[in-house]
């Protein structure tokens, strides 16, 4: 999911005066937001505290559509907050609206970041938001600290009319999706979708294409997506990170992954490019 353009990020406020402005308010992976029906709403007041809720950190986004974006980590000591209520963020994305939602995940994303990197590596001294970028330094040693990024690979694998679904222990919906996993050092991303799906489930993949990325802070990964081919091998999982796969056609697929993923991408567009099998 992409930032809206009508978001402009900065780091600091260009109005340092109290003013409106919408709050994105996390805490773990939940999102405060006031609903109505199925609709989700952020906050957009001068002072979150009003809503009952105790603001834990913050920091300035950016603004949208010309009112300050600020996300921050916050607890209520309750239930309900004057109608407002935590409500985990990946459920909101049918109820939110879409540009609200990207920016309510870099919110996520950088209160995660904050909140783990208080003290530096090198000679633990505090870290120090910058000013003039989205970045810490240590008071101490002058060490610059940028937000995390873990680049991940996402590969869908063609083998003629079908695709390579499997399902992971980890899904909670029993659902089946493509092969991911994280790029080690030193690789590149090809070499990553070729490990990945070998040590997955025991095949190897040929023609590696750039299908697209999507941003997924949970906690802080990027997500790069491609498509490939089967090559050889016949499919081995391993029993821990995959247990079960299989090859399937485009007009008979298991539970598959939510519109919000980019798995859920990489699938649509397989079946769209098969949708004569349903004729």
């Amino acid at each position: 999911m992409a930032m809206p353009d009508e978001f402009v990020p900065l780091i600091m406020p260009a109005d340092p005066g109290l003013r409106d402005a919408w709050w994105f308010i996390v805490s773990d992976y939940g999102l405060l937001v006031t609903t109505s029906g199925n609709t989700a709403s952020i906050p957009f007041l001068k002072e979150p505290e009003k809503l009952g809720v105790r603001i834990l950190r913050s920091l300035h986004l950016g603004s949208y559509r010309g009112h300050p974006c600020y996300a921050a980590e916050g607890k209520l000591p309750g239930e309900n907050a004057e109608g407002a209520a935590f409500q985990e963020i990946r459920s909101l994305y049918n109820m939110l609206d879409h540009d609200f939602y990207a920016i309510g995940l870099t919110a996520l994303h950088l209160i995660e970041w904050d909140k783990a990197h208080q003290f530096c590596g090198m000679c633990r001294g505090e870290l120090k938001p910058r000013n003039d970028m989205r970045a810490k330094e240590c008071a101490g040693c002058g060490r610059i600290e940028f937000p995390r990024i873990s680049p991940a690979i996402i590969v869908l694998v063609e083998r003629e009319d079908t695709l390579l679904l499997a399902r992971s222990p980890r899904f909670r919906d029993q659902f089946y999706s493509v092969l991911a996993g994280f790029v080690d050092p030193g690789e590149s991303l090809e070499e990553a979708v070729r490990r990945e799906v070998r040590e997955e489930v025991g095949i190897n993949v040929k023609d590696i294409t750039y299908f697209g990325s999507q941003p997924w802070p949970f906690p802080d990964s990027l997500m790069i997506g491609f498509t490939a081919q089967y090559e050889s091998g016949e499919l081995k999982i391993d029993g821990q990170e995959i247990i079960e796969a299989g090859w399937y056609r485009a007009k008979d697929l298991p539970r598959i992954p939510g519109k919000l993923s980019i798995a859920r991408r990489l699938i649509d567009w397989f079946v769209e490019k098969h949708k004569r099998d349903f004729d």
